[in-house]
């Protein structure tokens, strides 16, 4: 018989607490509805599993139901109303909190805790110090809990004095107290309280170490390293990415290599070590080395890319990730769309905008301002205004990159206009807006109006002009003609001129034949760029062009002892979602190569029946009479055209982008080319965007 009731009572109990288990893990995985449900179907529901069902509803953000269940409880005891307390403190409702703080029938130490950790945790710690000094006994999670506040922030001070009347200090404790310590560079008492610590814990010890390398002390943190009694994957971490973030990266990849278990986390760090110390090629390795991979890992490899300028192989990443079922989280999509922005890939970028909308992320004004650069550099104006008009509560970026982007496709009375818009919204202008504005005077010829803005920007907008903006100046008048009105600017300058003022001074006088000025202009721009091809090319035609060859010969020396190259022009075109990159005489390099050459061939007896004849505007390429007809043929970008009218339906533009300026002659045939096969051509150069239609550019050969 008393074996029978003992079974009896085992098997009661064990009835009571399974279903209480059962709530308790369902509400933990989401699945409050399930554990309502099983809560419901409990013929006698003990306190317990009251109180399990209402921690449920507060662990899925849903306060209200767990309030309305609190109050139809028969019986409450001390764990129920802590649970309340709790429970609202987890879903950041600190007053809610109190009141039921203030009105418990009594309270014990996890009591006044809980509410000491909710004010700590809202940054109330004046609320926190003053409570915790009202506790009639207060336990060392208490006192531990109030010290954490208080270093949290940053008064050290008066946490070091709390830590000296604490009556018994765990390893939490000494351990917190060092950590503040490290956070405040205060490496000294750090290092005495842990050589204090009666006994260290893994935590203790990866503290320390952290402690040393945030505040550049790698090697005392590699000799504490070396000396821990057990490392864990934190331990070894944090001594990784001290390597890393001094730029020690073959010592990390030592300590890496050296690893009994290599986790993901580790992975990531060298990966992104390598990648801001310029080791593209090892930031991969370790990637295809890493056997598993979580989409930190992707992100982190095309991220390196992204930002050493590989656009290419980050866009392949993406797709080859995507392949494997890994579906990229906002780092990588945002990474992605600089990516489609520098390349113009406009097909992966709006595959990246659906994926950002599914997950409404796209409402964020940050992602919506890169969505803008994205869809403006991909010379799809018209969506670009339909991101910028959906967007309310635009901030400077977005209309910054507005009123640029208009600049660039050469549309001045629009930028304009969202400029007023900007102004009349009550936005303050600031530097960078100055910039695209003045640029937009200038692409469109626009001088008053941009005398007006520039002159308006110190005394109206209350903006100090800068260099760049002296720069649109010299280049707006000097387009026009203005040579003597530029070079005062230039003298009037409250700085020295950079690259870009004379660089737009050369421009201007080379293009109305002041090669005197022009001369000069190159040769502020040899002493102030003297790796730059362009000014030492420009330098030897306006030699050339005075007959002066002995100067001609001794630049070109110059030229060969500095190892000054002329970079090659190259334009890349998106079809059916991947890039094709063409380079200037080089088109035996595509496989479709034979197709492209007929095209050519094709394109030159139209266009030669329409009256095209090249101009001879070659002066600039420093080449035989030869290969200057090769180097017309073949240029970039005429390549990429015509790839775009092989592959690209006629009912879609024809999207190309020039690492370099536009050729004049090349400008001019693709005017043709656009009128003879009737398609519309967008080509984006260094400077702008051309939309060539009906034998017509948007620039109105004003570039």
């Amino acid at each position: 018989m008393r074996f029978l009731l003992n079974t009896c009572r085992a098997y009661s109990t064990s009835f009571s607490v399974v279903p209480r288990y059962r709530i308790t893990q369902l509400g933990r995985v989401g699945q409050i509805e399930n554990a309502r449900q099983v809560f419901d179907e409990l013929p006698n529901k003990t306190v317990d599993s009251w109180n399990s069902i209402i921690a449920g509803y507060f662990q899925n953000n849903q306060p209200d139901e767990a309030l309305l269940l609190f109050k139809k409880m028969p019986e409450k005891n001390i764990v129920s109303w802590n649970g309340l307390i709790s429970g609202y403190i987890k879903n950041g409702m600190v007053s809610e909190a109190r009141e039921v703080f203030d009105k418990m029938p009594e309270r014990n130490v996890v009591s006044w805790t809980a509410m000491i950790r909710g004010y700590v945790q809202e940054g109330m710690t004046g609320e926190a110090v003053s409570l915790f000094w009202l506790m009639p006994e207060k336990n060392v999670v208490s006192w531990t809990v109030m010290l954490g506040g208080l270093i949290q922030e940053g008064r050290i001070d008066e946490a070091r004095r709390l830590y000296d009347m604490m009556p018994e200090k765990d390893v939490v404790a000494r351990t917190n107290m060092m950590a503040g310590y490290c956070k405040e560079g205060r490496l000294s008492d750090a290092r005495e309280i842990f050589d204090e610590m009666p006994w260290r814990n893994v935590v203790a010890w990866t503290t320390m170490i952290t402690g040393y390398v945030q505040n550049n002390r790698v090697d005392v943190a590699r000799k504490l390293f070396e000396v821990m009694p057990v490392k864990n994957e934190v331990s070894w971490t944090a001594m990784l990415m001290g390597y890393t973030q001094c730029g020690r990266i073959e010592a990390a990849l030592e300590l890496f290599e050296a690893m009994p278990m290599k986790s993901v986390v580790t992975g990531n760090a060298l990966i992104l070590g390598f990648g801001q110390n310029g080791e593209v090629a090892k930031a991969r390795r370790v990637f295809d080395q890493m056997k598993v991979k979580d989409d930190a890992t992707w992100s982190a490899v095309i991220k390196v890319y992204e930002r050493k300028g590989f656009e290419l192989k980050a866009l392949d990443l993406f797709i080859l990730m995507q392949k494997e079922g890994i579906r990229p989280k906002f780092p990588s999509l945002i990474t992605i769309l600089s990516v489609c922005a520098s390349l113009a890939s406009l097909d992966h970028g709006r595959q990246v905008h659906a994926q950002l909308v599914r997950s409404r992320f796209d409402e964020a004004v940050y992602v919506s301002s890169v969505l803008l650069t994205m869809y403006i550099k991909c010379g799809d104006l018209p969506k670009a205004k339909l991101v910028f008009d959906k967007f309310s509560s635009k901030d400077i970026v977005m209309w910054n990159s507005m009123i640029s982007g208009y600049a660039q496709h050469g549309l001045g009375e629009e930028a304009l206009e969202i400029f007023q818009s900007m102004f009349s919204t009550g936005m303050v202008p600031d530097d960078v807006t100055f910039v695209g504005v003045l640029t937009a005077c200038n692409y469109t010829g626009k001088v008053k109006e941009g005398l007006d803005i520039f002159e308006s920007m110190k005394s109206k907008y209350m903006v100090e002009p800068k260099t760049e903006h002296y720069a649109c100046m010299v280049d707006l008048l000097g387009r026009a003609g203005k040579i003597n009105e530029a070079v005062n600017i230039i003298e009037k300058m409250p700085m020295e001129a950079d690259a870009a003022v004379w660089g737009s001074l050369l421009g201007a006088c080379r293009t109305h034949a002041k090669l005197d000025l022009a001369e000069v202009a190159a040769k502020k721009l040899l002493v102030i760029e003297p790796e730059n091809a362009g000014p030492y090319i420009l330098l030897s035609n306006i030699y050339a062009s005075q007959g002066k060859w002995n100067d001609v010969a001794e630049l070109r020396k110059n030229m060969r002892a500095r190892s000054v190259k002329k970079s090659p022009g190259s334009s890349w075109i998106e079809v059916e979602k991947r890039v094709h990159v063409f380079t200037t005489g080089d088109i035996r390099a595509h496989p479709e190569h034979s197709m492209i050459m007929k095209m050519l061939e094709k394109l030159d007896v139209l266009l030669r029946e329409a009256g095209y004849n090249p101009d001879g505007n070659f002066v600039l390429h420093d080449v035989d009479e030869e290969e200057k007809f090769y180097s017309l043929r073949y240029h970039s970008e005429k390549l990429a055209v015509a790839y775009g009218l092989l592959k690209v339906p006629k009912e879609i533009p024809i999207r190309v982008m020039k690492n370099l300026r536009v050729c004049g002659d090349c400008h001019t045939a693709i005017k043709l080319i656009a009128k003879v096969t009737e398609r519309e051509i967008i080509l984006r150069d260094a400077n702008r965007f051309h939309h060539f239609k009906d034998g017509i550019c948007s620039c109105r050969d004003y570039w």
